[in-house]
């Protein structure tokens, strides 16, 4: 440590912490301003990086041993147009992969069903069967990637064709490294992609947890995400509070399961926003850390650090990108970008400037992920961690987004008899999340039409306005035509009858509540049951969910 810094160098926690930083292994790079000043890998006072509650950060050496992972958001067409962007990304200095898919995908239906059309391929990849997820991944060492899945609903199926795709090439599904969001309760908070009712969905949960835990030791099989719950329109601290509400109602459900907190509870994940309030996103990643580490140790019995550790994904505010003068888009998500890594993230995904106007373009996307290359590269704020604690205002914004996050955690226990689990199934019952959500939205986008919030360029500083010439990516028609080509292809040439019988053992696994599901799915998909048979195999026996109108 420098001789003149301001940190308490005299503790026993920084002593434990300078043995634990001097294990890390370090990046090859100088630690040490543009004007060649050095600067230690932490200022301030304890507790420090690496230390319970881990407000400062999970690791000691955070980004000085490794920097966050570039993830940038790719899907749209076919998956052979996907994968010709993957590669793209993975060329241009991106670290890992993030799948969007189709709404049709999303909701679990194929291509060729009657709801799908005119959505094939258009807000994400289509993935129908296995051979379509070969397509997505082909030529690309799953081994020595890190892929990530959007996906909630059917959510085991895909994980499942993933599996499928890198045993086929070789590769275990131990090695398997990734996340697949199956985070379901979001989707009857806010983004409303679900497809069975609340409790069968979380017994899937909670099985995927059960498998991934005994066989794929780098999978993190739940991302708990507040992502879709702040583009809905919730407030940051609502953000904070109904996603780490979301983790403890899983936590809950696998221990009711029978699984023990240590064993799985170390790679459940998180999905955040980081939106355009700087100082307040900071503030929401650092409570987010230490109310996540008290919680699991304090309430839930969790004796392993990695159970305490939040470990987060960080993706720039889609909501808040303009069609109107798309390049000041940049500015925003660089900005949002910057709050992304000044709060700790493990890995940040970037929007494309024309966003709010199409699918990224190849040049927008190349954009997005320079950005994020600025941030690291070029800032210094990878030198050194948690730069701005110790300020007075980040730390009373860190202790209001808990006082707050703290305050809706007390209402659910309260709806669910001292269970958060049975406070969330509650809340999404009696239109609690939904009607809070609403009402944050209403409030803001009020703001914004009295002109009292100012969004550069559209109740304000509008000139330019008609200037815009930006090339956008178009998704043709041709798309979902190739698509069916390619379904009918695959049933084609399938064994029909091996594939029922696959089927009809999910329906059986399904209705025996004692039987895990994975195994049973991924025969299924290996036989080239579509991703609709699939689900409904299921849905025969969950039935549908259909939300109730609250007035």
């Amino acid at each position: 440590m420098a001789a003149n810094d301001r940190t308490d160098s005299s503790s026993e926690a920084h002593a434990a912490y300078r043995a634990a930083y001097e294990k890390a292994s370090l990046r090859d790079v100088p630690f040490e301003t543009m004007s060649g000043v050095p600067v230690d890998p932490v200022y301030g006072e304890a507790p420090y990086p690496g230390q319970y509650p881990y407000t400062r950060g999970v690791y000691p050496s955070m980004y000085r041993s490794r920097l966050w992972t570039m993830r940038m958001f790719a899907g749209f067409g076919t998956a052979t147009d996907t994968n010709t962007r993957f590669k793209e990304i993975l060329r241009n200095g991106g670290t890992g992969l993030s799948t969007a898919f189709d709404m049709p995908t999303l909701m679990g239906r194929d291509s060729n069903s009657h709801w799908a059309l005119g959505e094939v391929g258009r807000a994400g990849v289509a993935v129908d069967t296995l051979a379509d997820m070969e397509d997505l991944f082909a030529d690309i060492d799953l081994s020595g990637v890190s892929t990530s899945m959007t996906i909630n609903g059917p959510a085991a199926i895909v994980m499942a064709m993933y599996i499928a795709v890198a045993e086929k090439n070789g590769v275990a599904r131990k090695d398997l490294a990734g996340t697949i969001q199956n985070d379901i309760f979001k989707e009857y908070q806010a983004q409303k992609e679900y497809i069975y009712p609340p409790r069968p969905s979380v017994r899937i949960v909670t099985d995927m947890l059960r498998f991934t835990s005994a066989e794929m030791p780098r999978w993190h099989p739940v991302s708990i995400s507040g992502y879709h719950i702040r583009e809905a329109g919730s407030t940051a601290a609502q953000e904070l509070a109904f996603t780490l509400a979301n983790g403890f109602a899983y936590v809950e459900a696998a221990v009711a399961a029978g699984i023990d907190v240590d064993e799985f509870a170390g790679r459940l994940s998180f999905f955040f926003n980081s939106h355009s309030d700087f100082f307040e996103e900071i503030g929401k990643f650092r409570a987010a850390r230490r109310i996540w580490a008290r919680w699991m140790k304090e309430r839930y019995g969790a004796t392993s650090e990695r159970s305490m550790l939040c470990r987060f994904h960080t993706q720039t505010a889609g909501v808040s990108l303009t069609a109107q003068q798309p390049e000041n888009n940049i500015a925003r998500v660089a900005i949002q970008a910057l709050a992304g890594a000044l709060g700790g993230t493990q890995s940040l995904h970037t929007d494309s400037f024309d966003e709010a106007l199409a699918l990224p373009s190849e040049k927008a996307a190349r954009i997005a992920l320079r950005t994020q290359q600025v941030v690291a590269h070029e800032t210094g704020v990878a030198n050194v961690a948690d730069p701005l604690g110790g300020s007075h205002y980040v730390e009373w914004m860190t202790d209001e987004m808990e006082r707050q996050a703290e305050a809706i955690f007390t209402h659910l226990e309260e709806l669910g008899s001292g269970s958060i689990l049975e406070g969330v199934y509650m809340g999404i019952e009696n239109g609690y999340f939904v009607g809070e959500i609403a009402d944050a939205a209403y409030r803001f986008e009020r703001e914004v039409n009295d002109g009292r919030r100012i969004i550069v360029g559209v109740n304000e500083f509008t000139d330019g306005n008609e200037d815009d010439n930006s090339e956008l990516l178009r998704i043709g028609h041709e798309v979902e035509e190739l698509q069916l080509k390619r379904l009918a292809e695959v049933k084609q040439r399938r064994d029909d009858e091996a594939v029922a019988r696959a089927l009809a053992e999910v329906t059986a696994a399904a209705a025996s509540p004692e039987t895990n599901m994975m195994p049973p799915i991924l025969d299924a998909v290996g036989t080239y049951a579509t991703l609709e048979e699939v689900v409904m195999a299921m849905e025969s026996v969950f039935g549908t969910y259909v939300e109730k109108a609250i007035i």
